[in-house]
This record gives structure tokens, C-alpha cells and sequence, in this order.
């Protein structure tokens, strides 16, 4: 099972990180192998949210709740799709306001539900992960600026 956990240092303030990961609608615009990102039902600071992912022939689409505490946390879990489980968790912590910089922790643990797609993506994972965080960071330097 997948399992990745990383923590930067980023020239942006929690709530500057936190609105960048809370804004899923708009993931198909930079993050590698998102196709498509449409948010179902919200209420108050939870949603349900469809992600269709895709990578050569292979294209997935999973549902699921998304909890924001913000601008202090992010977790989603899975409620729908082909998998086994999803947890996914941001945390977000303001280091020094007076340089804007915050602490951005990531955790996502999966499975898929079969064995041939669980296999294609560990095939994958770490690099499709370093890519991930990538365009969350240039992400953020494409909106609010920086190096």
C-alpha cells in the first residue's frame, strides 16, 4: 500500500497554502495526470468531491470527503470508486508571519481494490508524489509570487 509523508518549509503563509490545496475545482489546471476535479455537495467547511486521474491508458475516477479546519488542516478520505481505502492529510503551520513562511506537512496512505491498478501505481508512486508536490509549489509561486 502507498504510503507518503513529507514536510516543507514554504515561502507562504498557512492560509496562502491552504487555500491553494482547499480550491480542488481548479487541480486539473496543474497537477500532473488530474483530469478532471468537480466538487458534488458542499456543507460549511466539508464537501464531496469527484477526481478523475489518468496516466497512458489507465484513468480513475475515486469520490471523496474532504474536511477543512481552516487554515490549519485538510484531510480527505475516501467514499467511493475503485478503492480500497484513501487518507489524505495537509497541515499547515505559520512559522514566521513576519517573512510569510509556513510549514506544509502532506500524508497520503491508499489502495486500490484491484491488484493490477495497485501494482501499475506503485509501478509509479514516488515519482508521480515528487511531481505532485512540485506543482503545488510552483503552484503557489505561479499565484502568489516568490521563487
Amino acid at each position: 500500500m502507498p504510503r507518503h509523508a513529507e514536510t516543507r518549509s514554504l515561502p507562504y503563509s498557512a492560509a496562502q497554502m491552504f487555500a491553494l490545496v482547499a480550491d480542488v475545482e481548479r487541480y486539473a489546471e496543474f497537477l500532473p495526470w488530474c483530469q478532471k476535479a468537480r466538487i458534488i455537495s458542499r456543507e460549511a467547511d466539508v464537501f464531496i468531491a469527484d477526481l478523475t486521474i489518468g496516466y497512458k491508458s489507465l484513468t480513475h475516477t475515486f469520490r471523496s470527503r474532504v474536511i477543512m479546519d481552516c487554515p490549519a488542516e485538510i484531510n480527505a478520505e475516501y467514499v467511493g470508486g475503485h478503492m480500497k481505502y484513501l487518507k489524505n492529510q495537509w497541515k499547515f503551520r505559520d512559522l514566521d508571519p513576519a517573512e510569510n513562511r509556513s510549514e506544509v506537512n502532506f500524508f497520503v496512505d491508499f489502495s486500490f481494490g484491484s491488484g493490477f491498478l495497485q501494482l501499475a501505481v506503485e509501478a509509479v508512486f514516488s515519482k508521480a508524489v515528487a511531481q505532485m508536490i512540485q506543482a503545488f509549489e510552483a503552484r503557489a509561486c505561479e499565484m502568489y509570487g516568490g521563487s
